[in-house]
């Protein structure tokens, strides 16, 4: 194919975070490529740590990144006071069960256009933290808890950040109430712990054009 290329992808996130669901657009590409070669090819010279599911021909003006109208993240936690050879490395482990009503009472008041100062910080100093959070719940199964967010698009270190925080009111440490305060407080300190990386996955992206990359 040649080169040199440039990637774009749907989701950037921080060292140690997985992803399911991550789109890349190449660009350019030649209008003769065989889409399953360069699947093929790929897949050879990325796994096993990464793999390539599909390769789709797009226009020139889509992009992998501004063309996604959501993305949808999952934190994983599993509570064990066990290690566990296969989770471990996907899950942020904690020894104390969590209230998982508690934590979804936290979550509706997080819901819908705010300022989420709160719960992370913009890559540039006079960026907008305003998002819209579209949804965002808690589910348990087992000892295996998962907190799904799903969002325009999200400011460095925000999924991380809520998923800290509810589970500190899971746990107990916070009152589900105190959510409006800690959005209206615009201050890092008012919310709670940022989750470790390696419990969160980036399980899709949505576009206009009625795909998606979930696997």
């Amino acid at each position: 194919m040649g080169g040199p290329f440039t990637t774009e992808v749907a989701g950037r996130t921080d060292a140690g975070v997985h992803a399911l669901g991550q789109v890349v657009t190449v660009a350019p590409a030649p209008d003769d490529i065989d889409p399953e070669s360069v699947k093929k090819s790929l897949n050879k010279l990325c796994a096993p740590s990464i793999s390539v599911h599909s390769v789709i021909p797009v226009s020139e003006d889509f992009s992998a990144r501004s063309s996604a109208r959501s993305r949808t993240y999952v934190y994983a936690i599993l509570i064990s006071d066990v290690p566990h050879p296969f989770r471990d490395a996907t899950c942020w482990r904690i020894r104390s069960d969590l209230d998982v009503e508690a934590m979804n009472e936290a979550a509706g008041h997080l819901l819908g256009v705010h300022d989420f100062s709160s719960f992370g910080r913009t890559r540039e100093p006079d960026a907008s933290a305003v998002r819209n959070l579209f949804e965002l719940n808690a589910t348990k199964e087992g000892n295996l808890v998962r907190i799904k967010a799903r969002a325009s698009s999200f400011i460095q270190q925000m999924v991380r950040s809520l998923a800290g925080t509810l589970a500190d009111v899971g746990a107990g440490k916070i009152d589900p109430g105190e959510m409006p305060q800690v959005l209206e407080g615009r201050d890092r300190k008012l919310a709670g712990r940022v989750a470790p990386p390696h419990g969160l996955c980036l399980v899709s992206a949505e576009y206009d054009e009625g795909w998606s990359r979930p696997v």
